[in-house]
């Protein structure tokens, strides 16, 4: 990586245009504290304190782009609600363009409210459909992804799938042909309901234990041959240009036709892995969108994916942090 000029590579960030397509999600928190049970039931009273709105879900990956300086649109289906209004507030204080989304009555905001006291989650309440796009959505989607496609001529589109419906096995398939018409780049971070519905694709991001699902594996030695033979597995299903697949302390692997390597993960004191994977998929189709070198790609991933390991909670990659790490580990 020595003569990779990371500056520049960093400073031509806001020159990619990038769609996130799948399930965004509010992530709300409630922080309160607890002074007595309750009269009615055993169960803690918690006095809120304060309420947080943040953005979730796939939401959290255009979160990612945009804290890198990326142009970022997000293309989804969320409710015609109040929950969907905050959303799109908070997209559009980040820098996230909200163009292309559809707000449907049929469906609602996916929201998942935390409520926090001494540090510990009492409970979670989520709110969400999961039934897929109905035809009409699935149409209207589309139609938003076409224009956005002739409109904006974006380098990059991400599925980022959390199981909510929004990518339905037809949705999957339009929109990877549509990026393949027009040389667009497809990333994936799959899901298990549709994980052999991305053919085609150019990087397909999933983790270990969701490869080991979906295909079905009882693998404990993780080793360059055991992931070389998963790679081949993929590919026969998928008929993908590049796996890339997540280790979770073990750092990250890729292989491509021509070369495969496992990168191991730098040393680090990991408070909270929750949005590690969306930071990943984020700044792995940005460097590889920049650069289209697959080893770049893997090695500025794996630094971005441990260094929101050291922040709690979901946070978006810091753009200088990244930077000097980069120049750090990799010059």
């Amino acid at each position: 990586m020595s003569n990779t000029d990371f500056d520049n590579l960093f400073a031509g960030f806001s020159n990619i245009k990038a769609g996130v397509i799948g399930d965004v999600m509010l992530d709300v928190y409630w922080w309160g504290h607890v002074e007595r049970i309750s009269p009615e039931a055993p169960v803690p009273i918690v006095a809120l304190d304060r309420k947080e709105y943040r953005i979730g879900g796939a939401g959290n990956v255009a979160l990612n782009l945009a804290a890198l300086g990326a142009e970022v649109s997000v293309l989804t289906v969320m409710g015609a609600d109040d929950n969907g209004a905050t959303l799109t507030d908070l997209f559009n204080q980040h820098r996230i363009n909200t163009g292309w989304l559809l707000l449907q009555p049929s469906r609602i905001t996916t929201t998942k409210t935390r409520i926090i006291s001494r540090n510990q989650q009492m409970m979670r309440l989520d709110a969400e459909i999961t039934k897929e796009l109905s035809v009409d959505d699935e149409n209207a989607l589309l139609e938003k992804v076409r224009q956005y496609i002739v409109t904006e001529k974006p380098q990059v589109i991400i599925f980022e799938d959390y199981n909510k419906g929004i990518l339905t096995e037809r949705v999957i398939k339009e929109v990877t042909a549509l990026c393949k018409q027009h040389g667009i780049i497809t990333t994936v971070d799959p899901k298990r309901k549709n994980f052999f519905s991305y053919e085609g694709v150019d990087i397909f991001k999933p983790n270990l234990k969701e490869v080991k699902d979906g295909l079905n594996l009882l693998v404990d030695e993780v080793n360059l041959p055991t992931l070389n033979d998963i790679h081949q597995q993929l590919q026969k299903k998928l008929n993908h240009s590049i796996s890339f697949i997540t280790l979770s302390e073990k750092g990250v692997f890729f292989q491509n036709d021509t070369t495969s390597r496992i990168i191991p993960s730098h040393l680090r004191n990991i408070a909270d892995v929750s949005g590690a994977g969306d930071t990943v998929i984020a700044v792995a189709s940005l460097i590889y969108a920049a650069t289209r070198r697959i080893d770049l790609m893997a090695e500025v991933a794996n630094i971005a994916g441990g260094l929101v390991c050291e922040e709690v909670g979901t946070v978006a990659v810091n753009k200088d942090s990244l930077l000097q790490e980069c120049k750090l580990l990799l010059t």
